[in-house]
């Protein structure tokens, strides 16, 4: 069984765009942190959440393969499901897509970090049972 996957609609502007109107390769990791972002909001872990516990997410590691360009005005889609979750961090599987065109794929892990010193820390109890519900498998 395989958990659903998380998607997140959105534009490309001028400002996402190089001089030739393609989409600028480091834009497809926001369009990825836009996905993660309303992904754990619709869990309960928005921004307040993430506030008042103290803590914050950091990306750790990042593997993105591009396949094919998006342009200036394409309706996109950014997706996100969890893969794993560690002690302090977890994994994402994500893309990018037009349609059912796959623009590109990646692996993004973030790590939980103390708010204030900035080191890590472990997932909060509800959370990683939360996350585990959501599980890809």
């Amino acid at each position: 069984m395989t958990a659903a996957e998380f998607s997140h609609k959105l534009r490309v502007y001028i400002e996402d765009t190089d001089a030739g109107g393609i989409v600028y390769y480091v834009n497809y990791l926001k369009f990825m942190e836009r996905a993660r972002t309303e992904f754990m909001r619709t869990l309960g872990y928005g921004k307040d959440y993430i506030f008042s516990a103290d803590l914050m997410f950091v990306v750790r590691d990042v593997v993105v393969t591009y396949m094919l360009p998006a342009r200036l005005d394409d309706e996109l889609e950014a997706t996100a499901k969890i893969a794993r979750v560690r002690g302090a961090g977890i994994v994402f599987h994500q893309s990018v897509r037009r349609g059912e065109e796959v623009l590109a794929r990646g692996e993004v892990t973030v790590a939980c970090v103390d708010r204030a010193q900035v080191k890590p820390r472990r997932l909060p109890p509800e959370m990683v049972a939360q996350l585990h519900k959501q599980l890809e498998t």
